[in-house]
């Protein structure tokens, strides 16, 4: 009987539970960590999203969106009722004010109040920026995403197809440098297919993991889609991949749970730009996952 592809990523968990590196880390929690990780998922086979713990796919397909479209502020994201990033700019105004503002207020007075929304809800040149509007020295910017799609459909045999959020230059503007650093395509030609792979330097294996792996196949997905290939597969590279030392329950809770069958993941056929997706255009048929695990993030 073959291996279900999510099993990997439970081995992944209980090596990190049993065997990771203890390490005290920048938030202070503390977490076990592995340097160096690879994780392949043939797209064919199903939407890797994972079902051991319901994964929020709404939320994370909302967020992968927002980083296409360019977006660098939370308002952009409060309008769909995302809240994952406003832990950063909410610190960040407590400390500079020295008021502490509830998070629902301060998202509120985000959604409400133009001015303090291009002021305290601005996240810097983050994941969209410098994927859609990387500076250079001259002054211009470049569209990195364009670029992957115009190379696939001209010069699909190419090992640049490729873009980056790492931008040293900026890195002390980011509210948080970019986790997901590095994604690169690939065509196969016997085949027609497209895959993505994607570098991440810091990977939350029981929080954020599961969001990355299926950003990474949702990209994959919309770009054949958009580019005339077929999906092939995702290669997701971790580099510090880390368990936080209060998510150990919950991944020996994950970790007892058998694996369900993978999900479908459908795409309009009717739009026709990879910047033109909506939430309303992704829907996600035969999810049944097992119960949500609940963890804190550690900022």
């Amino acid at each position: 009987m073959p291996i279900h592809p999510e099993q990997q990523y439970l081995d992944l968990l209980k090596f990190l539970v049993e065997s990771g590196d203890e390490r005290i880390d920048r938030t202070g929690v503390g977490t076990r960590a592995k340097f160096g990780h690879e994780m392949r998922f043939n797209l064919a086979d199903g939407f890797p999203l994972f079902t051991t713990k319901k994964v929020y796919w709404k939320t994370a397909f909302k967020e992968m969106l927002w980083m296409l479209s360019g977006g660098d502020n939370i308002r952009q994201l409060l309008e769909q009722n995302v809240k994952i990033w406003t832990d950063w700019p909410l610190k960040r105004y407590r400390e500079s004010s020295g008021q502490q503002i509830s998070q629902s207020d301060f998202e509120s007075r985000i959604l409400s109040d133009d001015s303090f929304a291009a002021e305290w809800g601005k996240l810097g040149p983050v994941y969209g920026k410098q994927w859609r509007q990387w500076k250079t020295a001259d002054g211009r910017e470049i569209d990195q995403v364009q670029q992957v799609l115009d190379d696939l459909k001209s010069n699909p045999t190419s090992r640049r197809i490729l873009w980056d959020g790492w931008n040293v230059a900026e890195l002390d503007q980011m509210a948080l440098p970019p986790c997901h650093k590095h994604y690169q395509f690939y065509v196969n030609q016997k085949d027609n297919t497209l895959s993505g792979a994607m570098v991440q330097r810091s990977a939350d294996a029981f929080l954020g993991l599961s969001w990355n792996i299926i950003n990474l196949a949702l990209v994959t997905h919309l770009i054949a889609k958009q580019t005339g290939y077929k999906p092939g597969e995702i290669i997701w590279f971790g580099m510090d991949v880390h368990l936080y030392l209060n998510h150990l329950d919950q991944a020996k809770t994950q970790i007892a749970r058998a694996p369900r069958p993978m999900p479908t993941l459908e795409i309009d056929p009717s739009v026709g730009s990879l910047f033109d997706y909506r939430i309303e255009h992704l829907n996600i048929t035969g999810y049944q996952p097992h119960d949500a695990i609940a963890g804190d993030v550690a900022v």
